[in-house]
């Protein structure tokens, strides 16, 4: 029997990436997958490319309005669910000297706060017996120079997931959280510095990983869906680094 088959799950930011690379996986293991982005074409384009099998809904991550009508939405099409994979995230590096409230609203409310109100509102649909894992970084531990706000908001995400792993535990609900290293996704092209710039930090990047290389999403794709898996049914609160070795090498930019 496939791996996830029955199962029914919720990918938020599931339209590029880590999260549309695990909706591809969940769906070849069997799984029904609703996923979600902020922006209708990009979402429309990502279940176009996923079949079938996939669904989509509009909402940012941000909004604690849209993860309300998420919940609705769920509700209505599925009932319940056995799956969420909060991924989606926002990478944006700022200095400390020159951060702006506006810059660590954003990134707080979207990686955090709106994670939180997300497992909040689709909380009650969760079957006994279900799954969260939270997508964060091994910036939540790097130290990484202009990374002060981000790697507070993927702190704060990781002391959730420990926190709910003890907390849904009555309902035999599990929580675990994957950490990625440097992934090639369209992370370095939403940083918000010039091209040039961004290709140089990602060789800078690949010159501190050990294996040599930056991960792929599907490597990620991979462990989200061992863990959304009974055959992790013993692995709760935990935490799972990916990183092909930068954290116990760390690269300094």
């Amino acid at each position: 029997m496939a791996l996830l088959a029955n199962k029914t799950a919720v990918i938020t930011g599931g339209n590029s990436g880590i999260g549309y690379a695990t909706a591809a996986d969940f769906l070849e293991k069997g799984a029904k997958v609703l996923i979600t982005g902020r922006k209708p074409d990009a979402v429309q384009r990502a279940v176009h490319d996923l079949g079938n099998a996939a669904e989509g809904f509009t909402a940012d991550q941000s909004s604690l309005e849209d993860a309300k009508k998420l919940a609705a939405y769920v509700h209505s099409r599925y009932g319940k669910i056995d799956i969420l994979f909060v991924n989606a995230g926002v990478g944006k590096f700022v200095p400390l000297e020159s951060a702006t409230e506006a810059e660590f609203d954003e990134i707080m409310d979207i990686n955090f706060k709106g994670a939180f109100f997300t497992v909040q509102a689709l909380l009650p649909l969760l079957n006994e017996g279900g799954t969260i894992i939270l997508l964060s970084s091994i910036n939540a531990y790097l130290g990484m120079p202009g990374a002060a706000i981000y790697g507070a908001s993927k702190a704060a995400l990781n002391s959730l997931g420990r926190t709910l792993a003890r907390e849904l535990a009555p309902r035999k609900i599990r929580v675990n959280i994957v950490n990625p290293g440097p992934v090639d996704t369209p992370i370095f092209s939403k940083t918000g510095v010039p091209e040039e710039e961004a290709k140089a930090m990602q060789a800078k990047v690949v010159s501190g990983v050990p294996v040599g290389r930056i991960g792929r999403p599907e490597e990620v794709a991979r462990l989200v869906s061992f863990l959304a898996s009974d055959e992790a049914t013993y692995i709760n609160g935990g935490e799972y680094t990916i990183d092909g070795g930068a954290l116990v090498h760390p690269l300094i930019l």
